[in-house]
């Protein structure tokens, strides 16, 4: 009878560590923090990000950055989303090209409009972009800001991606959108900094991005200001183009945003100046990240590669040096592009 009370007194202990265990396990796992970059794997990139981040908005930390000199500033094509196999904008400006040639006449013969029909992307980047801009002033120039902005929206809801045959505005970087998510839950603000056309990308930054428009820096002609038919009217021109890339984008940060950035987003040579200009004797502490696309399955694997507009080879000969984070997108993301076109949870600066 002593043995059967010993027993059960042992089971009765031992259950009771049991449980004490499983709350306290329990406990731990619902005061665990949420995973802020869900689709990124473990490993260097994701750690760098997020040791920076709770590293500068610690309060007390040495490093810490007040909230108004956290600036953070992002490359748009090849960084938030694909550029190939030619630059969005770019697709735009080719579909128009197409609509409208049969009504242009004067247009055949054009040796840029010929090479950008046949896809002679080289042809068009030449000579500091000129084949480029002359494709944009057909395509772009001359009619209204409101006009073109409509133009864009039409084009969004109804082009597809060639490859993966879904809008261009849901052709984005999961991890990245997370990334701009995280940053701004901890009082970053967030700019595109781009190459790209500002009037292009101001059209849907904040729907795709959470990015305001006035957060968008991007390269840009002289908008004209004139009386039409009695009404204030702003015409898009492609006089005296500002080009926000390569040395142009430290530029462009200065006269639009006018703080310097403590951290900077890119995926190309045309994002190494921004790099150094951000992480390069920055009196805060700063934060420089390249992705370098090495996935040929789910998205595109290039950098030295002849056939890309964004092309990786200084940038990345200088990471080491300069001290920046390069992600492998083939090994640090779990997902390439979102889901869907959800941005619930993306928030805003505004």
């Amino acid at each position: 009878m002593k043995n059967v009370r010993h027993i059960l007194v042992c089971l009765i202990v031992i259950g009771s560590i049991c449980l004490m265990r499983s709350s306290r396990l329990s406990a731990s796992a619902e005061e665990a923090p949420p995973d802020p970059l869900p689709s990124w794997n473990a490993g260097a990139a994701k750690a760098a990000i997020v040791d920076f981040v709770i590293r500068v908005t610690q309060p007390g930390s040495r490093d810490f950055v007040p909230v108004p000199e956290r600036i953070a500033v992002f490359d748009n094509d090849g960084t938030l989303w694909p550029e190939n196999p030619v630059p969005f904008q770019l697709a735009f400006a080719l579909d128009r090209l197409k609509e409208e040639l049969p009504a242009r006449p004067a247009w055949k013969g054009d040796r840029f409009v010929d090479a950008a029909l046949d896809g002679d992307t080289s042809a068009l980047l030449a000579n500091n972009y000129e084949g480029l801009f002359h494709i944009f002033g057909l395509t772009h120039a001359g009619m209204t800001t409101e006009e073109f902005a409509a133009r864009v929206d039409a084009w969004m809801r109804t082009a597809r991606h060639p490859r993966y045959g879904r809008p261009y505005d849901e052709c984005v970087y999961q991890p990245m959108r997370e990334v701009l998510a995280y940053l701004r839950a901890n009082g970053f603000k967030t700019f595109i900094v781009s190459g790209g056309g500002a009037d292009f990308m101001r059209v849907w930054s904040e729907r795709v991005y959470g990015i305001v428009p006035e957060q968008v820096v991007g390269s840009r002609g002289t908008v004209k200001f004139e009386m039409r038919d009695g009404a204030p009217t702003l015409v898009k021109t492609m006089d005296t183009v500002f080009v926000d890339d390569k040395e142009g984008k430290p530029v462009g940060i200065h006269e639009h945003i006018a703080r310097r950035p403590v951290i900077a987003f890119g995926n190309s040579d045309g994002d190494k100046a921004m790099l150094e200009y951000t992480t390069m004797d920055n009196p805060r502490p700063s934060f420089g990240l390249i992705v370098h696309h090495t996935d040929g399955e789910r998205e595109y694997a290039y950098d030295a590669s002849p056939r890309s507009t964004g092309k990786l080879v200084e940038a990345l000969e200088a990471a080491p040096r300069r001290g920046w984070t390069v992600v492998d997108m083939k090994r640090d993301w779990k997902l390439v592009l979102c889901d869907d076109s959800v941005t619930e949870g993306l928030g805003t600066d505004s």
